[in-house]
């Protein structure tokens, strides 16, 4: 049984601990308020122009621009979107074990540019080629961070290199779902009505193809922006719930440990009580 010394020093510890993780949670829930915010204003406009997308799509054939080609057979890019940090719970594994999944039913070539340390140290781990990794974009992402990425992947399949390009991040449903998910970002995939045509729900001018062509780059920019805005709200949702779990955790513990110093300081006492009761009737 351990000494009651060093059972204080084992509860001071968790005490310690209890006072980061309480402070690490309310960080947490202090960001996650502001990366909420910026990703459900950020929804309805990503959501707008992939419906413009989708009818721009539905109008032109891949025949007349080769963003709306479907090609097969050929490589496959994937977006892996994870953080650089832990201590967020669950949140990277079940992304990257996601990402493994997929990949590993994949039948085709593929290549995977990752954004995130977390991911980027997986990909290497399992062998998986890696065309590019672009480190996380910090507690405030802005539309500039992810040009860079939407011109290499805009180029890499207007020049054909690859021919489908995905997006694996983890969608923010609730504080307490976050949701791994695979879309395509190209080709373009038509909209599933055909009420998507000019004159009808969108007219383009000067035409459908010059739409396309002004509107395609930040479409793929935006679709960008809007998985690392749902990735960061998932990942402090999931780091604030973890150290409140283990704030819980650290309280429980500390509770066991009182309980056990308790014990064991009435068994000292008890035991030199008897000691001394028996030294006095041995005179």
């Amino acid at each position: 049984m351990p000494s009651p010394r060093e059972i204080r020093r084992r509860i001071t510890s968790a005490r310690n601990i209890k006072q980061i993780t309480r402070a690490m949670q309310f960080v947490a829930a202090s960001k996650l308020r502001r990366a909420q915010e910026s990703t459900l204003s950020a929804r309805p406009y990503a959501e707008k122009i992939e419906e413009v997308l989708a009818d721009l799509a539905t109008v032109l054939g891949g025949d007349e621009h080769p963003l709306l080609a479907r090609r097969e057979g050929g490589l496959r890019l994937i977006v892996l979107i994870t953080t650089d940090r832990g201590l967020a719970g669950p949140f990277n594994t079940n992304m990257i074990r996601f990402a493994a999944r997929e990949i590993s039913e994949s039948s085709g070539e593929l290549t995977v540019i990752t954004i995130g340390r977390k991911g980027r140290d997986a990909m290497r781990r399992a062998g998986v080629p890696l065309e590019a990794h672009f480190n996380g974009f910090g507690d405030r992402p802005t539309f500039a961070d992810v040009i860079p990425l939407a011109r290499l992947v805009t180029d890499d399949y207007l020049t054909g290199k690859v021919d489908r390009v995905d997006i694996m991040f983890t969608q923010f449903v609730s504080t307490l779902t976050q949701r791994p998910t695979l879309e395509t970002l190209l080709p373009v995939e038509p909209s599933g009505d055909t009420e998507g045509i000019p004159g009808n729900q969108f007219i383009f001018e000067p035409g459908a193809a010059a739409v396309l062509e002004q509107l395609l780059p930040r479409y793929v920019a935006t679709r960008l922006f809007q998985a690392v805005l749902e990735t960061k709200a998932s990942e402090e949702s999931s780091r604030m719930v973890a150290m409140k779990n283990a704030t819980e955790n650290a309280d429980e513990l500390i509770e066991d440990l009182t309980l056990s110093y308790n014990k064991v300081r009435q068994a000292n006492i008890t035991r030199e009580m008897i000691e001394i009761s028996s030294g006095a009737q041995a005179r």
